[in-house]
């Protein structure tokens, strides 16, 4: 499924409706605004919802390349037509916005490109519990993305953070099954990001005992952990 139609009361619901059908955040489509929503006469009789349709970037796999590159500044030059430069100069220019000089390291995968931050004080820019570095992976795919003629899936990490996160997850996860299986009462996690709910899934997709669904609307979404 390439494209999607879905409405709802506003605009923003419609296109969570449909990133949800797809199962991709906003910076994996593009979106064209189809019906704006009305109330209608004297806000009841003829109420229109908002329609959108979304259509899905196409994606390119990163060759895998031997090594890294490590950046510690990126000119306009370098930028211009590399969605990866771009991208690293993006974290560059943030990092100095924020008093930190920090260096870039990227690497190819199969899967991937990660952007791996070197430099002093580097829990500004994870922020809590890694939403500030969601903001900035989530940014720095949009300016990667505005370069390439390809979709471009960009992870950005910092002192290893994503790998110790989805360990505490993942621990997390096994401690609440266990909680809801003595209880036998299901138990809502917190909202979390989509890279984060998928993680809790994952780790408990083969449990015997207890299953996991999302519920709620973005960015309030969370995991759901109850028995089967």
């Amino acid at each position: 499924m390439s494209n999607v139609i879905a409405s709802g009361k506003t605009v923003e619901v419609a296109v969570n409706k449909g990133l949800a059908q797809l199962g991709v955040s906003q910076d994996r489509v593009t979106v064209n605004i189809l019906s704006q929503p009305s109330k209608g006469f004297l806000g009841l009789i003829g109420v229109r919802e908002a329609k959108v349709e979304l259509t899905l970037l196409p994606e390119v796999t990163p060759e895998p390349v031997v090594g890294t590159m490590i950046s510690s500044s990126v000119s306009n030059e370098a930028v211009d037509g590399d969605p990866y430069a771009a991208a690293v100069k993006f974290i560059l220019d943030v990092g100095r916005s924020m008093g930190l000089e920090v260096e870039v390291e990227v690497q190819h995968t199969k899967d991937a490109t990660t952007l791996h931050i070197f430099g002093p004080d580097l829990g500004l820019m994870i922020g809590r519990r890694g939403q500030t570095l969601d903001s900035l992976q989530y940014l720095a795919n949009i300016v990667a993305n505005r370069v390439s003629t390809s979709y471009l899936r960009i992870i950005l990490d910092a002192e290893n953070f994503r790998e110790r996160r989805k360990k505490t997850l993942e621990e997390l996860a096994d401690r609440l099954a266990g909680r809801v299986i003595r209880s036998h009462k299901e138990v809502v996690l917190e909202p979390m990001s989509p890279q984060e709910r998928k993680v809790i899934h994952a780790k408990l997709q083969d449990h015997k005992v207890v299953k996991t669904y999302s519920k709620g609307e973005e960015p309030n979404r969370r995991v759901v952990i109850s028995l089967r």
